[in-house]
C-alpha cells in the first residue's frame, strides 16, 4: 500500500498557484483512477483506490503548506506503513518550469512543508517528487511568487511538469522508485542538455 502526498494549501484563494502543483498533481491521479476525494481526518482530504494492483490512499494536507507533516504523520501512524511507501509530490525553484525531479531521500531545501513533514516523521528517507516552478526573477520575493496567482501562459508552461509527476508516480509504484529515476531524471538531462 502507498500513501502518496500532493502538497498545497487550501482555500480557493491559492488553488491556482505555483505552491499547489503537488494538489493538481493529486487531482490529477485521482480523475484518472476514478478515486473519490471526499473523505476527511486527520486534517487531510483523501481518498483510496487501485494503482497498478496496489492499494493507494491519495492525501491532501488542510493544514496549510507549513504544517504539511501533521497530517502526513497522523495517516503514516494510522496505517502503519514503512518508508518505501510514501511517495511525497511538490514543487521546487530549482527545478526547471515543466519539468520534474525525482529522489529518494534528501533535505528538505527551503521548502517549509518539507522541513515540517521531515521534523514529524524524524527522516529524509523517504521518495519525493519534485515539480519545477522555476525560479523569481528577484530572489526576495519568494512568497509572492510560490502564493502568487499563475496565469494562463505560465499555467501552460507549468502544465507538463503536473503530467510528469502523475506519470511518475504511477511509474514507481509498477516499477520501483529506480526504474522511476532512469526514466524520468534522465529524461529531464537530455532536455537540459
Amino acid at each position: 500500500m502507498y500513501l502518496i502526498v500532493g502538497l498545497g494549501n487550501p482555500e480557493n484563494e491559492y488553488a491556482n498557484t505555483r505552491h499547489n502543483m503537488g494538489f493538481c498533481t493529486i487531482n490529477k491521479i485521482a480523475a484518472e483512477f476514478k478515486i473519490d476525494m471526499t473523505k476527511t481526518k486527520f486534517n487531510g482530504i483523501y481518498g483510496t483506490g487501485m494503482i497498478e494492483g496496489q492499494k493507494v490512499v491519495l492525501l491532501k494536507p488542510q493544514t496549510y503548506m507549513n504544517l504539511s507533516g501533521d497530517a502526513v504523520k497522523a495517516f503514516w501512524d494510522y496505517y502503519k506503513l514503512d518508508l518505501e511507501d510514501l511517495i511525497i509530490i511538490y514543487d521546487d525553484i530549482d527545478v526547471e518550469k515543466g519539468n520534474i525531479k525525482i529522489r529518494k531521500k534528501g533535505s528538505s531545501g527551503s521548502h517549509n512543508g518539507m522541513k515540517s513533514i521531515v521534523q514529524n516523521l524524524g527522516t529524509e528517507e523517504f521518495t519525493r517528487i519534485r515539480i519545477g516552478i522555476g525560479r523569481p526573477e528577484h530572489s526576495n520575493d519568494m512568497i509572492n511568487y510560490v502564493i502568487g496567482k499563475i496565469d494562463e501562459e505560465e499555467q501552460k508552461r507549468l502544465a507538463p511538469g503536473i503530467d510528469l509527476a502523475k506519470d511518475a508516480t504511477i511509474e514507481i509504484i509498477k516499477n520501483g522508485v529506480d526504474m522511476a529515476m532512469n526514466k524520468f531524471n534522465v529524461r529531464n538531462k537530455k532536455e537540459e542538455g
